[in-house]
């Protein structure tokens, strides 16, 4: 009797079981099938013909070292005396004074730490010319200085590269660099081998998935702002695109753009701390917007649901 009693309950109040008391209308599954896969699938390739990403080769120190030997030189002697944006930017990267940036008084970036190390000179020249296997003489003159004597050779070095016609190394005129004109010129050599890039990626390990330490470099150079410029893909261009292939770039990474566009963004010196966190705080009311009084209301108060299916919307 129980049993029945609670077959009778379920029957009665299983909605899934009610037969269907509204309207109806005829649906056409090949019709359905062949505008979703065939009409759409026609559109997103046209659409790709015309917007898509260029699919441009991946950027290697080789191509650097090849196109512009004169920037890679000028970047290889900032390294070495620690002036390029790596070796000032702080943590995770070094510890570099008053480099951090902050939310107030709070020093976001210093959060978590030095947590990847990098040595700029040691890691980007010295360390990549120890591998090879003929050791250069300048390796040996350079580790055998003291720090204040390495830091003027680089600087000397680095501003006669400046004032130099075209800044060629070829032309920079007669000081004393000590071995910094050594290193650099065994490092470029080295990157128009080819073999620069597998010992910098990863630390020379063959399979890596670990580019910090080459996305570093090249970001100190010119060369690899320039080609993100020819691509519109610099700060102020907006531009988002694929690392492989030529389908369209990220499109979510829009709203990150445009917070770098707007004030007060666009010229704090903060700037990175601040986007990051309120993208941290938009994320959040997105995914709390279901327990968010007022906030959870407002599909009902801007029924745009009711213009998308203003069909069902109509006769009620």
């Amino acid at each position: 009797m129980s049993i029945q009693a609670d077959t009778s309950w379920r029957k009665t109040n299983n909605i899934a079981s009610r037969p269907w008391a509204g309207g109806v209308r005829e649906y056409d599954l090949l019709k359905e099938l062949t505008i979703g896969v065939v009409v759409v699938g026609l559109l997103v390739l046209g659409v790709s013909a015309i917007f898509g990403s260029p699919d441009e080769p991946s950027v290697s120190f080789k191509a650097w070292a090849t196109a512009a030997p004169a920037d890679f030189v000028a970047t290889a002697s900032k390294e070495l005396g620690g002036t390029s944006d790596t070796a000032a930017y702080g943590p995770p990267y070094n510890s570099t004074p008053d480099a951090s940036q902050k939310i107030g008084p709070v020093d976001l970036q210093s959060l978590s730490g030095v947590r990847l190390p990098v040595d700029t000179a040691n890691d980007f020249v010295i360390a990549p010319l120890e591998t090879l296997p003929s050791l250069p003489a300048a390796v040996a003159d350079w580790t055998g200085a003291t720090d204040q004597q390495r830091s003027d050779w680089a600087a000397a070095y680095s501003s006669a590269l400046w004032a130099s016609p075209d800044n060629d190394p070829a032309r920079v005129a007669d000081g004393d660099y000590g071995p910094v004109p050594g290193l650099t010129g065994a490092l470029l050599e080295m990157a128009r081998q080819g073999s620069l890039d597998g010992v910098l990626q990863g630390g020379g390990t063959f399979y890596t998935l670990d580019y910090t330490r080459s996305l570093l470099f090249l970001g100190d150079g010119s060369y690899f702002q320039d080609l993100a410029a020819s691509q519109h893909l610099t700060g102020d261009q907006w531009g988002v695109m694929n690392e492989t292939g030529d389908t369209p770039g990220q499109s979510w990474l829009w709203l990150f753009s445009l917070l770098y566009q707007v004030e007060p963004f666009k010229s704090s010196p903060n700037a990175d701390a601040l986007v990051v966190v309120t993208m941290f705080v938009l994320t959040a009311l997105l995914t709390l917007l279901p327990f968010i009084p007022g906030l959870r209301s407002l599909p009902r108060r801007i029924p745009l649901h009711r213009l998308v299916w203003r069909d069902y919307y109509r006769n009620r």
